[in-house]
């Protein structure tokens, strides 16, 4: 039962490169192989084939509890079992994971892919109008649930297509000896007692009862996962993944890095996003590797790991790494069995790069890709990186730069939008056609995706990016569109328009600032419309800058002019850097 695409394509247009996927001969060196071969199986398969292979071979590492591979398959069996046979969960249906980083999301996750449904990740710092969107429009019959998150999901049971709930504790996952770790409260706490209501089980409960799934079914061209992920206009739009675009991301992205079965990963990257995902736990299960799990970021647990469980692949924002390397006697800490640091979202600071390179031989490879390519979709050779570069387009991928008002493609050198005709580019938005026929163009009788990111190539073939045709604002990797709070804004009773802009900010890269101006009359504060958005948004995505102002510029045909704003916080912040 493949799934059916979600919005026809005309005659005569391929869809994307069929395997195996080659990439430009220029950067197939230093041990890359010019081109790969994708699977062609569901992605709940690696981790069947990893157990088999090693059974006790440590599979998570949380703390101080150990997770083997044939305990993680037969945890993901049995939850399996229990999603079809208790929760009624069908193939191709959804199931939502909302929990921070733990043994049981990994576990859930393939459970889900098992079950021959569909898993939907969850940004665990969504409020209960913010899930509910994605609940009703995803069509989720099933929720795997982190404890202390319950309370955001019990009001759409009976109200909503949720009809289960399976609940778990982060500290049933923890073992008696915590090696000694700075392990958070929140992470330590275990199971209640308490009463749950009707349609909500226990993780443990769930477990106990070892249910074995039917014969799995799912194959590559089946519904593997709908992640979220906002455009600029309305509410966020769920992207269209099968088993096959999956895994020719992450399938490519390990070949692309040398990912072998003696890999450790640190994983801190939330889980929720498709960089946590796809790198950290879906190349680590198809290499047989281990997974360093943390939920959040710690700097000082994170340089601990690192040292005892000899880390070797670690995916870092660059926000992250220079808060790591700002901690203090991190030069005493041994952290030479680091071979791979990769990253991106934001340039990285030179003295990072320095520090890598310096101290531990290490270059940062920064890569480039987005939830509707699932992740990998550029990167920098290992063999020959270039700072402050998207890197080359990787296996299969045809990058072109174009104008985007013509659509036409630009001369070398010069900057347009980047588009892509790839294997892992989605089939299109859950149920936005409108919107699937902004996103796609055909050009030489192939369909591309349009990133709405501006970049130039260089005579290389190396990709830079210039500027964002889209108004993504990028706050310590947290993608947030200011359509979405601007949405969320004009709620507030006494706020007459809004606009969302970036604003610098030393630690985050950039912060989410609205301007806004107020209804006649009304007598709010700053400070007050700081304290409603903290209490009605996430908290990345929560403005934390508000400037009131009589009136917001607009352009002839009365829309915001948002770009003056933009440049004119732009001339300030340079103003006052100065």
């Amino acid at each position: 039962m493949a799934f059916e695409h979600p919005h026809p394509t005309p005659a005569g247009v391929v869809e994307r490169p069929v395997s195996p996927l080659a990439m430009d001969p220029r950067h197939a060196k230093g041990g890359l192989a010019h081109q790969v071969n994708i699977p062609e199986t569901s992605v709940f398969y690696n981790l069947e084939a990893a157990a088999r292979r090693f059974p006790e071979k440590t599979a998570i590492q949380f703390f101080g509890a150990a997770v083997s591979y044939r305990q993680l398959l037969q945890d993901a069996e049995h939850m399996a079992g229990y999603l079809q046979q208790v929760c009624g969960v069908k193939r191709g249906d959804r199931v939502i994971v909302f929990s921070q980083n733990c043994p049981q999301f990994i576990t859930a996750y393939f459970a889900t892919l098992r079950a021959d449904a569909c898993f939907v990740p969850v940004n665990a710092m969504l409020l209960e109008d913010e899930l509910r969107h994605i609940v009703e429009d995803s069509g989720a019959v099933a929720a795997f649930v982190g404890e202390e998150l319950l309370a955001q999901v019990q009001p759409l049971l009976g109200t909503s297509c949720l009809r289960h709930v399976v609940v778990h504790a982060y500290g049933d996952a923890l073992g008696d000896d915590d090696a000694g770790l700075p392990v958070p409260g929140e992470v330590r706490r275990r199971s209640s007692d308490a009463p749950l209501p009707a349609g909500v089980d226990r993780w443990n409960a769930a477990l106990a009862r070892a249910i074995v799934p039917a014969a799995h079914l799912a194959g590559p061209d089946d519904l593997c996962m709908l992640p979220y992920t906002s455009g600029t206009t309305g509410a966020p739009k769920a992207c269209v993944h099968t088993h096959r675009t999956v895994m020719t991301s992450f399938y490519g992205s390990s070949q692309w890095r040398r990912v072998s079965p003696e890999s450790t990963f640190l994983a801190v990257a939330p889980l929720f996003h498709l960089l946590g995902l796809q790198t950290n736990v879906n190349s680590a299960i198809l290499a047989g590797a281990t997974i360093v799990l943390l939920p959040r970021w710690d700097r000082e647990a994170a340089a601990i790991l690192i040292e005892r469980h000899r880390v070797t692949f670690w995916a870092a924002l660059p926000a992250m790494l220079v808060d790591f390397f700002a901690q203090p006697g991190i030069e005493e800490r041994d952290l030479s069995s680091l071979s791979m640091v990769t990253g991106g979202g934001a340039a990285t600071p030179q003295r990072i790069n320095d520090i890598l390179k310096n101290r531990y031989g290490l270059d940062y490879i920064e890569g480039y890709g987005l939830t509707e390519t699932a992740s990998f979709l550029c990167t920098n050779p290992v063999h020959k990186p270039k700072r402050g570069c998207l890197g080359v387009p990787t296996f299969g991928v045809q990058l072109r730069i174009v104008d985007p008002e013509t659509r036409q493609e630009v001369p070398q050198g010069e900057v347009g939008e980047i588009v892509v005709h790839a294997a892992q580019v989605m089939l299109g938005y859950w149920n936005k056609p409108q919107a699937n026929a902004e996103t796609f163009m055909v050009m030489d009788g192939k369909r591309f995706f349009r990133t709405g990111d501006l970049a130039s190539m260089d005579e290389d073939g190396y990709v830079f990016m210039r500027d964002r045709l889209k108004r993504m604002i990028n706050a310590s990797g947290y993608k947030v569109w200011p359509a979405e709070v601007e949405a969320m804004l004009n709620a507030h009773p006494s706020i007459l328009e809004a606009c969302v802009i970036a604003a610098p900010d030393e630690k985050r890269g950039e912060t989410v600032k609205a301007v806004v101006a107020l209804r006649t009359g009304a007598g709010d504060s700053e400070a007050d419309l700081l304290g409603w958005c903290r209490e009605h948004m996430a908290t990345y995505k929560a403005p934390r800058i508000v400037q009131i102002v009589g009136s917001l510029p607009k352009g002839p045909t009365g829309k915001i002019a948002w770009r003056e704003l933009q440049e004119q916080e732009h001339a300030r912040a340079a103003a006052t850097s100065n």
